[in-house]
């Protein structure tokens, strides 16, 4: 007989118990339970005694924090107002401004102290939110509050949990050869038996499931390839559980979806299904899955697993380009190149990924930078539909773009299109917190001049940084109006050397590759190579 696997489900902060989960045995009561018998026809009195007065002690009410002494200023909307039969327009009154509490950050706030923002500093005692605040507006959960899980029990019947052997690979990579032609059949069968059988979880997913198909196999093909590191497949997995937490996944989703995609990987590799190549399958998805679960548990003790930003300012740059300052309902910790991803109340479910375009500010408020593209719902949205007053919902801040400022070494960074926006953030960063002698080159690509829609808010930080250069490039056809001409990984090929410099590149995937190689062949070491080239359309 085939060898029949077990994922033991546990509970902990952000789970769901075993009970709940459809086709997992129910959990014995703990209590009498009551058995249904023959009803009785008559009613005896009963003598019952005066109540004595029940007297509640009530806890007392948390203070409310103090206001700060400058609360965050409004920028004032750049959209046209609409039209008024009075002759005035609404004044835009802010959804979050009136929540005491809400946009207070700083040393001390128990969000800082959650994310060790400020390690160095000694840290007062961190103020309470107000316990008058609706729950729509309190954190989903407090870090200070939240009990430690215990360790993840995964078993299979076997003993420990063990790395995936050479054995197990060579037969889930022979597998997915045989898959990988019928993908899109077998995937469209994984996700029918999944919501067939367990229709609760289809709520997780977005309407339209063409994209989402696609990075299910994208997700097994790139586990198959390296699964000898078992470093890096911890790092990806991780990413993914933490990521998974934004649509609602709980511990107990992971055994149903385990047991379905064996089932639609079994019907559609043929003869290269056997009862070992099951095995091999039940033993790596048995890793993932509880890699993704200790890191989703884990981040759950310090972060929700989203934010509600209201957005406060629109402005359109170009045609197609929007920039969007959002107010977040908490204090967001982030740094400058990081990005985090955004979802609309117009598509929900359905997440995209955009840079901040800001380093930290006092106010707590973020900027993001937003093309339209063809298709795209989310950017579309964004850009054509969202006004302000419009509530979004985001993901934590993630992206490895970031830069050592102690390190103190010169930058050198690519920016094309709306790709400027986190090397915006990063330049205000080094200037905030980089060594008085380091020096900063930007070089910023659009095809036409009116895509440098940045240009003069650079070369304005560039008027108050001596050593921050800022050169425009442009591809297309058209008046240079005094900007570089060619495309942008040729163009800063021309200069140099950039030997000892720390680069970063951010921009449309064919850019960035064609970057990254001619500063290698530049004498550039790939450590010294920073960018985001995350797997999913992030402008879309």
């Amino acid at each position: 007989m085939k060898s029949r696997r077990k994922l033991l489900i546990r509970t902990g902060h952000g789970s769901a118990g075993a009970a709940s989960v459809p086709g997992l045995p129910e959990a014995q009561a703990s209590g009498p339970v009551a058995v249904p018998g023959p009803v009785a026809t008559t009613v005896e009195p009963v003598a019952v005694p005066e109540a004595e007065p029940v007297r509640l002690s009530v806890p007392p009410v948390p203070a409310v924090p103090p206001q700060p002494a400058q609360p965050p200023a409004v920028p004032a909307p750049s959209y046209p107002e609409p039209p008024s039969t009075t002759g005035t327009a609404p004044a835009f009154r802010p959804l979050f401004a009136d929540a005491p509490g809400l946009n207070w950050s700083g040393a001390g706030d128990r969000w800082s102290v959650a994310w060790a923002a400020q390690p160095s500093a000694p840290q007062p005692s961190a103020p309470q939110l107000p316990a008058a605040l609706p729950p729509a507006v309190r954190p989903a959960a407090l870090p200070v509050a939240c009990p430690a899980a215990p360790p993840v029990a995964v078993s299979s019947g076997d003993g420990p949990e063990l790395p995936l052997s050479a054995r197990d690979i060579e037969l889930i990579r022979a597998s997915l050869a045989v898959v990988e032609p019928v993908a899109d059949r077998a995937t469209a069968h994984f996700y029918a038996l999944l919501f067939l059988r367990h229709p609760e979880i289809r709520a997780l997913f977005p309407a339209a499931m063409d994209v989402q198909r696609d990075r299910l196999f994208r997700t097994l093909l790139a586990t198959a390839r390296g699964a000898e590191d078992p470093e890096a497949l911890r790092t990806r997995m991780s990413a993914l559980g933490r990521g998974h937490r934004r649509y609602g996944a709980l511990t107990g989703h992971y055994a149903p979806v385990g047991e379905c995609l064996v089932q639609a990987l079994a019907r559609y590799a043929g003869s290269r299904w056997d009862a070992d190549t099951e095995l091999a399958w039940r033993r790596a998805y048995r890793l993932i899955s509880s890699i993704m679960i200790e890191a989703a548990e884990e981040a759950a003790r310090t972060s929700p697993p989203w934010w509600r930003g209201e957005v406060v300012r629109h402005e359109r740059r170009t045609r197609d380009v929007a920039v969007l300052t959002v107010r977040p309902d908490q204090a967001y910790p982030f740094r400058a190149g990081q990005y985090c991803s955004l979802e609309t109340p117009w598509w929900p479910r359905v997440w995209r990924h955009y840079s901040f375009a800001s380093a930290p500010r006092p106010d707590g408020l973020l900027t993001f930078h937003v093309k339209a593209v063809q298709a795209g719902w989310v950017s579309n949205a964004l850009v054509h539909r969202a006004a302000p007053g419009d509530v979004l919902r985001l993901g934590p801040a993630a992206g490895a773009m970031t830069v050592d400022h102690s390190a103190g070494a010169d930058l050198l960074c690519l920016g094309g299109g709306t790709g400027i926006a986190p090397i915006r953030a990063l330049v205000e960063e080094a200037a905030e917190h980089g060594g008085p002698g380091r020096s900063v080159e930007v070089f910023y690509g659009a095809r036409h001049a009116a895509e440098l829609y940045e240009l003069d808010a650079l070369r304005d930080l560039a008027a108050r940084l001596p050593r921050l250069t800022v050169r425009p490039v442009l591809s297309g056809t058209g008046p240079a109006n005094g900007a570089l001409t060619g495309e942008l990984p040729e163009v800063v090929s021309r200069f140099g050397p950039w030997d000892g410099r720390e680069a970063v590149l951010s921009g449309p995937p064919a850019m960035v590759r064609r970057g990254i190689g001619v500063l290698l062949r530049a004498g550039l070491p790939a450590e010294r190579i920073r960018h985001d080239l995350v797997g999913e359309p992030a402008s879309r």
